[in-house]
């Protein structure tokens, strides 16, 4: 075989025995691309068993007799000063081979590129995931704790798995356990675990983690370009130097939470009442819902 045809052939899946063929190749170039092939292997390898590792919660509780269906859930936006919480609530496959994600960790380690990456994989790959978008009103009206965990229990009274995604031998379903980042969520027939450093030990939270981080952020992107001057797409509505000295000198937003400060401090009237949006994303197809919310997060009344 020629050099070309053989990195060919080791950039798929080659056969034992093709691979045995080319290990009695001799030739600099051959060898040096089975380097290169063998040291991706190894890499593969570690990837996988660092992600089973991350398989140990979920494999706990599947094995126990009445378990379905294990979600993830986590939400990104508890911090800033300005705009929505969003919480996200993941099914991936019981199957630990189908659940394969390389690359997913705790949306904190990742990069934006890489978690913009891993997002369309998970849409493709979970059983099913549900957004909830929480209104700043229910976090100034609730406190974010509150809000956070109301969020938590909306995402699980609705998520399921569909026919069409259940798995061979399984019904179409409701989660029987849900794994959460360090939160107690409430909702009868589900079993709620709390785990600390959630989104670092369990890929269902860490799942969850990277869509509900990957949807705020393009949310405050948008914001951004509703409300310059504030760095939003930059800071996420956190408070940044440039953020805290935009708020002195052009005041606070519509979507500046009433109940955080500085903007506390500046007694302004509480922003409208809203209700939290949930929905399924559906990756390069734009949620009429959630641009709704953008729009309602424009206009509404302060």
């Amino acid at each position: 075989m020629k050099i070309g045809e053989i990195k060919t052939l080791l950039a798929g899946t080659p056969t034992p025995e093709a691979m045995a063929l080319l290990r009695q190749d001799e030739r600099a170039g051959v060898q040096k691309l089975l380097a290169s092939y063998d040291k991706r292997q190894e890499k593969e390898r570690k990837e996988r068993e660092r992600y089973a590792a991350m398989l140990t919660f979920e494999r706990q509780y599947l094995e126990l007799p009445g378990i379905r269906y294990v979600a993830g859930l986590d939400e990104a936006g508890r911090g800033p000063l300005a705009g929505p919480l969003v919480i996200a609530g993941v099914i991936l496959p019981p199957d630990g081979d189908a659940a394969f994600i390389a690359g997913l960790n705790d949306s904190k380690k990742l990069s934006a590129a890489r978690r913009e990456a891993l997002y369309p994989v998970i849409l493709e790959k979970a059983l099913a995931v549900v957004v909830n978008i929480v209104s700043i009103s229910n976090i100034d009206k609730e406190n974010i704790y509150h809000a956070t965990q109301e969020g938590m229990e909306q995402i699980l009274d609705c998520l399921r798995v569909p026919a069409d995604k259940a798995p061979a031998g399984r019904l179409a379903s409701r989660p029987q356990v849900a794994l959460v980042d360090a939160m107690h969520p409430h909702v009868p027939g589900i079993e709620t675990v709390p785990i600390i450093h959630g989104d670092a030990l369990s890929a269902s939270i860490a799942a969850a983690s990277v869509v509900a981080k990957v949807t705020r952020d393009r949310m405050m992107a948008g914001l951004d370009k509703i409300y310059p001057g504030y760095g939003l797409a930059q800071n996420k509505g956190y408070g940044s130097q440039l953020h805290m000295d935009a708020i002195r000198q052009l005041g606070a937003t519509k979507i500046h939470r009433r109940s955080y400060e500085p903007v506390r401090s500046m007694n302004l009237p509480p922003v409208a009442a809203r209700d939290n949006y949930l929905f399924t994303p559906v990756e390069g197809v734009e949620d009429p819902g959630l641009r709704q919310v953008l729009e309602d997060l424009e206009h509404q009344d302060a």
